[in-house]
């Protein structure tokens, strides 16, 4: 498929969201958004109808989707779920209580619309996951999506690890809570090695590998862990 009909296909995917999440929109803002002129625009409406999305235009102020239309459910993978729980925490923080409100509710309906399976893992996710605000504003983990994915499914994790000397060991560990801190992130996990819950600086694994071998959950909270641990 030639580029530019993919970047059309694209856009008219995008245009249908747009009016699916606004009452309504003009040519000019689509334009903006797009970076098209407005005559495009015209011509991707007209390609929307044809194709049988029922788009209304009011007179002298826009587009709008017939009442009641609904596009189907975007299906969003395991990762992307993930990404939008740890947004979820670091909203969280948000002094502004209608922003937190609104976003949580937001958050709320996107759920809605996750598989069954994704959507415990989320919640999961949620619950094992601590986030302060983080002051350091450089990248310092290329691992997190990878962990996320081994705490949600109980993979067993090989990873190649740094001590404050830089010394480099290999551990086999299981994957409980994520938490942020001022500095970095810090993974809690059943460690094989020491036969004990450690943490784990993210910015330290200088490898990672999820297995195939599959753990037991650890039957507790994040907050029985704090309790009983500290």
């Amino acid at each position: 498929m030639a580029d530019n009909e993919t970047k059309r296909l694209s856009r008219l995917a995008a245009i249908l969201t747009q009016l699916q999440t606004k009452r309504l929109l003009t040519a000019p803002e689509l334009a903006g958004k797009f970076s098209v002129s407005n005559r495009t625009i015209y011509r991707d409406i007209k390609a929307l109808e044809q194709a049988g999305v029922p788009i209304l235009t009011e007179e002298g102020r826009g587009y709008t989707l017939m009442e009641g239309y609904r596009i189907p459910p975007v299906m969003f993978t395991e990762n992307q779920a993930n990404a939008l729980i740890l947004a979820e925490q670091l909203v969280l923080k948000n002094k502004d209580a209608s922003f937190v409100k609104d976003y949580s509710e937001a958050i709320e309906k996107i759920k809605a619309v996750l598989r069954h399976n994704v959507k415990d893992k989320a919640n999961l996710l949620a619950e094992r996951t601590q986030f302060d605000q983080n002051i350091n504003r450089e990248r310092n983990s290329n691992n997190l999506s990878d962990l996320q994915f081994a705490l949600t499914n109980f993979y067993v994790t090989k990873i190649e690890y740094a001590n404050e000397a830089n010394k480099v060991t290999s551990r086999l560990i299981e994957p409980f809570a994520l938490l942020s801190t001022q500095e970095n992130w810090l993974l809690v996990a059943w460690c094989r090695l020491r036969s004990e819950f450690r943490y784990f600086r993210l910015d330290r694994i200088k490898r990672l590998e999820i297995l195939a071998e599959k753990f037991t959950p650890h039957k507790m909270t994040l907050q029985e862990y704090f309790d009983k641990y500290y």
